[in-house]
Protein backbone atom coordinates (compact mmCIF):
# COMPACT_ATOMS: atom_id res chain seq x y z
CA UNK A 1 0.00 0.00 0.00
CA UNK A 2 2.78 2.77 0.75
CA UNK A 3 4.46 1.42 -2.81
CA UNK A 4 1.12 2.39 -4.41
CA UNK A 5 0.32 5.93 -2.70
CA UNK A 6 4.11 6.66 -3.56
CA UNK A 7 3.42 5.94 -7.18
CA UNK A 8 0.41 7.87 -6.84
CA UNK A 9 2.02 11.19 -5.54
CA UNK A 10 5.33 10.27 -8.20
CA UNK A 11 2.35 10.50 -10.80
CA UNK A 12 0.73 13.41 -9.95
CA UNK A 13 3.27 15.44 -8.85
CA UNK A 14 4.69 14.51 -12.71
CA UNK A 15 1.88 15.61 -14.28
CA UNK A 16 1.93 19.09 -12.18
CA UNK A 17 5.61 19.32 -13.27
CA UNK A 18 5.93 18.00 -16.82
CA UNK A 19 3.73 20.80 -18.34
CA UNK A 20 6.13 23.55 -17.22
CA UNK A 21 9.29 21.13 -18.11
CA UNK A 22 7.71 21.26 -21.06
CA UNK A 23 7.17 24.77 -21.86
CA UNK A 24 10.42 25.61 -20.79
CA UNK A 25 12.45 23.09 -23.10
CA UNK A 26 10.00 24.04 -26.31
CA UNK A 27 10.99 28.02 -25.56
CA UNK A 28 14.80 27.17 -25.01
CA UNK A 29 14.96 24.88 -27.69
CA UNK A 30 13.89 27.59 -30.24
CA UNK A 31 15.67 30.50 -28.44
CA UNK A 32 18.99 30.29 -30.59
CA UNK A 33 19.89 33.68 -32.30
CA UNK A 34 19.41 34.16 -35.78
CA UNK A 35 21.46 36.05 -37.57
CA UNK A 36 18.95 36.06 -40.74
CA UNK A 37 16.28 37.90 -38.51
CA UNK A 38 15.95 41.24 -39.32
CA UNK A 39 15.02 42.57 -36.38
CA UNK A 40 14.44 41.47 -32.17
CA UNK A 41 11.31 40.41 -31.00
CA UNK A 42 10.61 43.73 -28.98
CA UNK A 43 10.73 45.54 -32.76
CA UNK A 44 8.66 43.26 -34.28
CA UNK A 45 5.93 43.70 -31.59
CA UNK A 46 6.68 47.17 -31.63
CA UNK A 47 6.20 47.07 -36.14
CA UNK A 48 3.07 44.64 -35.38
CA UNK A 49 1.33 46.83 -33.23
CA UNK A 50 1.89 50.11 -35.70
CA UNK A 51 0.27 47.71 -38.27
CA UNK A 52 -2.52 47.32 -36.26
CA UNK A 53 -2.44 51.26 -35.45
CA UNK A 54 -2.13 50.67 -31.43
CA UNK A 55 0.50 52.99 -31.42
CA UNK A 56 -0.57 54.11 -27.99
CA UNK A 57 0.32 50.66 -26.90
CA UNK A 58 4.04 50.61 -25.52
CA UNK A 59 6.52 47.96 -25.76
CA UNK A 60 8.67 47.20 -22.54
CA UNK A 61 11.18 45.05 -20.86
CA UNK A 62 10.11 43.02 -18.43
CA UNK A 63 11.98 40.60 -15.82
CA UNK A 64 13.03 37.44 -17.01
CA UNK A 65 9.96 35.12 -17.74
CA UNK A 66 7.68 37.60 -17.51
CA UNK A 67 6.11 38.28 -20.91
CA UNK A 68 2.56 39.14 -20.90
CA UNK A 69 0.41 42.28 -22.16
CA UNK A 70 -1.41 44.78 -19.58
CA UNK A 71 -4.42 45.71 -20.61
CA UNK A 72 -4.60 48.05 -17.72
CA UNK A 73 -1.36 50.07 -19.03
CA UNK A 74 -1.75 49.39 -22.02
CA UNK A 75 1.78 47.77 -22.34
CA UNK A 76 3.32 44.55 -23.89
CA UNK A 77 6.19 43.45 -21.92
CA UNK A 78 9.20 40.98 -23.54
CA UNK A 79 11.74 39.46 -21.06
CA UNK A 80 15.04 40.01 -21.91
CA UNK A 81 15.62 37.17 -24.65
CA UNK A 82 12.70 38.11 -26.19
CA UNK A 83 12.96 41.74 -26.28
CA UNK A 84 16.19 41.78 -27.64
CA UNK A 85 16.67 38.50 -29.08
CA UNK A 86 16.59 37.70 -32.59
CA UNK A 87 15.19 33.80 -32.18
CA UNK A 88 12.41 31.99 -33.17
CA UNK A 89 10.99 32.06 -29.66
CA UNK A 90 11.98 35.75 -29.15
CA UNK A 91 9.67 36.53 -32.26
CA UNK A 92 6.72 33.97 -31.69
CA UNK A 93 6.16 35.49 -28.25
CA UNK A 94 6.46 39.12 -29.49
CA UNK A 95 3.47 37.95 -31.92
CA UNK A 96 2.20 36.46 -29.52
CA UNK A 97 1.84 39.22 -26.98
CA UNK A 98 0.86 41.74 -29.41
CA UNK A 99 -1.97 39.05 -30.52
CA UNK A 100 -4.02 40.13 -26.80
CA UNK A 101 -2.76 43.70 -27.70
CA UNK A 102 -5.11 43.74 -30.91
CA UNK A 103 -7.96 41.23 -29.01
CA UNK A 104 -8.55 44.22 -26.17
CA UNK A 105 -8.45 46.52 -29.22
CA UNK A 106 -10.92 44.53 -31.00
CA UNK A 107 -13.24 44.07 -27.40
CA UNK A 108 -12.90 40.29 -26.98
CA UNK A 109 -15.05 39.58 -24.30
CA UNK A 110 -13.23 36.15 -23.40
CA UNK A 111 -10.40 38.83 -22.77
CA UNK A 112 -12.43 41.17 -20.76
CA UNK A 113 -13.47 37.99 -18.38
CA UNK A 114 -10.30 37.61 -18.01
CA UNK A 115 -9.02 40.77 -17.44
CA UNK A 116 -12.32 40.94 -14.64
CA UNK A 117 -11.50 37.36 -13.25
CA UNK A 118 -7.53 38.39 -13.30
CA UNK A 119 -8.61 41.04 -10.30
CA UNK A 120 -10.17 38.82 -8.72
CA UNK A 121 -7.90 36.63 -7.95
CA UNK A 122 -5.24 38.89 -6.46
CA UNK A 123 -8.38 39.49 -3.80
CA UNK A 124 -9.20 35.64 -3.50
CA UNK A 125 -5.57 35.10 -3.01
CA UNK A 126 -5.22 37.93 0.20
CA UNK A 127 -8.69 36.20 1.48
CA UNK A 128 -7.10 32.72 1.45
CA UNK A 129 -4.19 33.61 2.78
CA UNK A 130 -5.59 35.87 5.99
CA UNK A 131 -8.62 33.04 6.46
CA UNK A 132 -5.64 30.27 6.60
CA UNK A 133 -3.35 32.90 8.69
CA UNK A 134 -6.38 33.47 11.64
CA UNK A 135 -7.63 29.57 11.44
CA UNK A 136 -5.05 28.29 14.08
CA UNK A 137 -6.23 31.32 16.38
CA UNK A 138 -9.95 31.23 16.03
CA UNK A 139 -9.58 27.60 16.55
CA UNK A 140 -7.96 28.09 19.74
CA UNK A 141 -10.16 31.21 20.90
CA UNK A 142 -13.40 29.15 19.64
CA UNK A 143 -11.87 25.79 20.22
CA UNK A 144 -13.77 23.73 18.13
CA UNK A 145 -12.29 21.58 15.37
CA UNK A 146 -15.44 21.87 12.73
CA UNK A 147 -14.57 25.78 12.57
CA UNK A 148 -10.94 25.05 11.73
CA UNK A 149 -12.24 22.63 9.13
CA UNK A 150 -14.84 24.94 7.48
CA UNK A 151 -11.92 28.07 7.12
CA UNK A 152 -9.82 25.02 5.56
CA UNK A 153 -12.64 24.26 3.36
CA UNK A 154 -12.62 27.83 2.20
CA UNK A 155 -9.50 28.42 1.66
CA UNK A 156 -9.63 25.10 -0.98
CA UNK A 157 -12.83 26.69 -2.62
CA UNK A 158 -10.84 30.02 -3.11
CA UNK A 159 -7.77 28.20 -4.15
CA UNK A 160 -9.82 25.60 -6.57
CA UNK A 161 -11.10 29.46 -7.93
CA UNK A 162 -8.15 30.22 -8.95
CA UNK A 163 -7.51 27.00 -10.76
CA UNK A 164 -10.55 27.82 -12.31
CA UNK A 165 -9.63 31.12 -13.59
CA UNK A 166 -6.42 29.70 -15.15
CA UNK A 167 -8.16 26.89 -17.17
CA UNK A 168 -10.85 29.74 -18.73
CA UNK A 169 -8.28 31.66 -19.63
CA UNK A 170 -7.15 29.10 -22.24
CA UNK A 171 -9.02 30.13 -24.98
CA UNK A 172 -7.83 33.54 -25.03
CA UNK A 173 -4.57 32.04 -25.44
CA UNK A 174 -4.94 29.70 -27.95
CA UNK A 175 -7.14 32.61 -29.99
CA UNK A 176 -3.65 34.97 -29.48
CA UNK A 177 -1.80 31.96 -30.62
CA UNK A 178 -3.27 30.08 -33.61
CA UNK A 179 -6.31 32.43 -34.54
CA UNK A 180 -3.84 35.57 -34.91
CA UNK A 181 0.23 35.40 -33.90
CA UNK A 182 0.35 32.54 -36.41
CA UNK A 183 -1.94 33.61 -39.53
CA UNK A 184 0.75 36.98 -38.47
CA UNK A 185 4.05 35.03 -39.20
CA UNK A 186 2.64 33.07 -42.07
CA UNK A 187 1.01 35.69 -44.28
CA UNK A 188 3.22 38.27 -43.05
CA UNK A 189 5.94 36.40 -44.06
CA UNK A 190 7.77 37.65 -40.93
CA UNK A 191 9.25 33.75 -40.58
CA UNK A 192 11.16 31.40 -43.44
CA UNK A 193 8.38 28.58 -44.48
CA UNK A 194 10.79 25.85 -42.80
CA UNK A 195 10.64 28.17 -39.35
CA UNK A 196 6.71 28.39 -38.98
CA UNK A 197 6.25 24.53 -37.41
CA UNK A 198 8.76 25.50 -34.66
CA UNK A 199 6.95 29.15 -34.68
CA UNK A 200 3.97 26.62 -34.17
CA UNK A 201 5.36 24.98 -30.96
CA UNK A 202 6.47 28.00 -29.16
CA UNK A 203 2.75 29.23 -29.76
CA UNK A 204 1.61 26.56 -28.61
CA UNK A 205 3.77 26.37 -25.35
CA UNK A 206 2.95 30.18 -24.89
CA UNK A 207 -0.56 28.95 -24.72
CA UNK A 208 -0.09 26.68 -22.27
CA UNK A 209 1.32 28.23 -19.73
CA UNK A 210 -2.06 29.36 -18.17
CA UNK A 211 -2.30 25.51 -17.50
CA UNK A 212 0.72 24.90 -15.93
CA UNK A 213 -0.22 27.58 -13.79
CA UNK A 214 -3.37 26.19 -13.17
CA UNK A 215 -1.64 22.70 -12.35
CA UNK A 216 0.68 23.97 -9.92
CA UNK A 217 -2.66 25.64 -7.74
CA UNK A 218 -3.42 22.13 -7.35
CA UNK A 219 -0.54 21.16 -5.69
CA UNK A 220 -1.41 23.83 -2.99
CA UNK A 221 -5.24 22.33 -2.68
CA UNK A 222 -3.88 18.80 -2.44
CA UNK A 223 -1.24 20.65 0.60
CA UNK A 224 -4.19 21.75 2.54
CA UNK A 225 -6.79 18.56 1.65
CA UNK A 226 -3.99 16.83 3.91
CA UNK A 227 -4.34 19.25 6.12
CA UNK A 228 -8.23 19.39 6.38
CA UNK A 229 -7.90 15.33 6.61
CA UNK A 230 -5.38 15.76 9.72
Amino acid sequence: MPLLLGLIGILFLAAIFLPQWWVRTVMRRHSAERDDFPGTGGELARHLLDRADLRHVKVELAQPGGDHYDPIEKVVRLSPDNHDGRSITAVAVAAHEASHAMQDADGDRLLATRIRLAGSIRTVEVAAAIILALAPVLAFLVKSPVLLIVQLGVVVALLASRVLVHVLTLPVELDASFRRALPILQVGGYLPEEDLPKAKSVLRAAAMTYVASALVSLLDIARLLRVLRF
